[in-house]
């Protein structure tokens, strides 16, 4: 019998606030309405974390032409604005964190406490980062996009090593990611290889179908990108979901356990009502 609990909902606002702290509360706001667990945020130290070939590339923003490097200044969080996000979260009563891209950022986050920690795939290569997150010893969610078979268990070997409980996401780092390269059968190989170790997906397709697809083979995270406009400016709006699938994707997952029942054949009372109308050789 398939035993199907609730996934552990996670709401990746990232940088589509824009800067703007209002954004960011009207979508920890949407991801509360609809019963998501965490809402996650990215944190950059922007001069560290930017490549140093795209610093200077001009680019067109809300701001005007300015340099990328400008840009990932713009939309950046600081301490006042994570202050204030801290404080609402715990308001409402959602969890929340950041997935860090440096280690300035990692020892900027270590202010909060917060529930666990986030990689993003592009990070998971970054094995002196990796080091020092994992003796935190604090649950790692760990998106595995971009990397190869062996780089991930070299990252599960570091986790385990240093005793921290590590979680590990299916991703495609495509935005919007095209369905048919998704892959989904990649988490039950995943739940054969690493046992143990719970397993989720993190999506950036613009259907909501998948991420049920995802939870029904076994996914206990699901990581979603939230929006409250796809057509609004910014890199992963896209390929976010808005009100519309939020709720869709809730909705189903809600039902979802009534609908698969208990397991046991039963002969209901409007069976027997439906016998007796039908039976004609009694």
């Amino acid at each position: 019998m398939n035993k199907i609990k609730k996934p552990y909902l996670i709401a990746e606002i990232g940088i589509n606030h824009n800067g703007s702290l209002k954004t960011a509360f009207k979508l920890i706001d949407l991801a509360k309405k609809y019963n998501f667990d965490c809402v996650k945020f990215q944190k950059r130290t922007p001069e560290i974390a930017t490549p140093s070939f795209q610093k200077n590339i001009l680019r067109e923003t809300p701001w005007g032409l300015i340099s990328y490097l400008e840009y990932k200044k713009k939309i950046e969080f600081g301490k006042k604005e994570y202050d204030a996000i801290n404080r609402y979260c715990q308001k409402i009563k959602i969890d929340w964190t950041a997935s860090c891209w440096d280690i300035p950022s990692l020892k900027f986050m270590s202010y909060y406490k917060v529930k666990l920690h986030k990689v993003a795939s592009a990070m998971l290569t970054n094995f002196e980062f990796i080091e020092l997150l994992s003796k935190q010893r604090k649950k790692t969610i760990v998106s595995t996009g971009m990397a190869t078979m062996k780089e991930i268990e070299k990252v599960v070997k570091i986790f385990k090593k240093n005793k921290c409980p590590i979680v590990l996401l299916h991703c495609v780092s495509e935005y919007p990611c095209p369905l048919e390269k998704l892959n989904l059968n990649l988490i039950t190989t995943y739940k054969k290889k690493f046992k143990n170790i719970p397993i989720g997906y993190s999506g950036h397709e613009s259907s909501v179908y998948p991420s049920l697809m995802a939870w029904h083979l076994g996914a206990e995270y699901l990581e979603r990108h939230i929006t409250l406009d796809r057509s609004m400016w910014g890199t992963d709006q896209s390929a976010s979901l808005s009100e519309p699938g939020i709720e869709n994707l809730t909705t189903i997952i809600n039902a979802s356990p009534a609908w698969l029942g208990n397991g046991k054949k039963i002969k209901s009372k409007e069976d027997f009502i439906l016998e007796k109308k039908f039976k004609y050789w009694l």
